[in-house]
């Protein structure tokens, strides 16, 4: 049986070039690898979380923050797909320890911009270490092309709505042309 993933399931013209097809079981496959690469590499930042007695809703806020310093509680609501109770409770934690700062809007008051203190900096190079050098050895093992490939891979695994707007987060307004738009 073969998965369709050709111009006509996307409603694209039949002059379109062809997407190859492939087959469910190479789907199915590399959906398989995808988990088992996702819990090593969350498992890396587990480890070293958890000496903190933290998790990956921590990690995550805290990379995101790092990334966007002076991002606002509901601009980050809006990355992670949370509820607002959720992420209450982990930047609540983050603050109480030191890892986030805060500071009021100046033109909102209500609003909150955050920014890692100098430990959840810290915290953030620790983490992302391990799952740099996982991810460094992978590519590695793929050869000079694996990550111009992969970026194009998993760019095209980001929602259509979102691919534009988020790989401009990640490389920039100038982000490499070769990667999907």
């Amino acid at each position: 049986m073969t998965a369709q993933t050709g111009p006509a399931r996307h409603g694209k013209t039949a002059s379109a070039p062809e997407t190859p097809a492939f087959t469910e079981t190479q789907l199915r496959e590399v959906v398989e690898l995808m988990f088992y690469a996702y819990r090593d590499f969350t498992g890396r930042a587990d480890a070293v979380l958890a000496d903190s007695d933290m998790g990956r809703a921590h990690h995550r806020a805290l990379h995101f923050i790092g990334r966007n310093p002076g991002i606002t509680v509901a601009e980050l609501l809006a990355i992670l797909r949370i509820t607002k109770q959720s992420l209450a409770r982990v930047l609540n934690d983050l603050v109480a320890r030191g890892y986030v700062l805060q500071e009021r809007g100046r033109s909102d008051r209500r609003q909150r911009h955050m920014r890692l203190s100098d430990s959840g900096e810290a915290l953030v190079r620790e983490v992302s270490a391990a799952q740099q050098a996982l991810v460094a050895e992978a590519l590695a093992a793929g050869g000079p092309d694996a990550p111009a490939m992969l970026r194009t891979v998993l760019g095209r695994l980001i929602a259509p709505k979102d691919r534009t707007a988020i790989l401009q987060a990640i490389y920039g307004p100038e982000r490499d042309r070769r990667d999907p738009p």
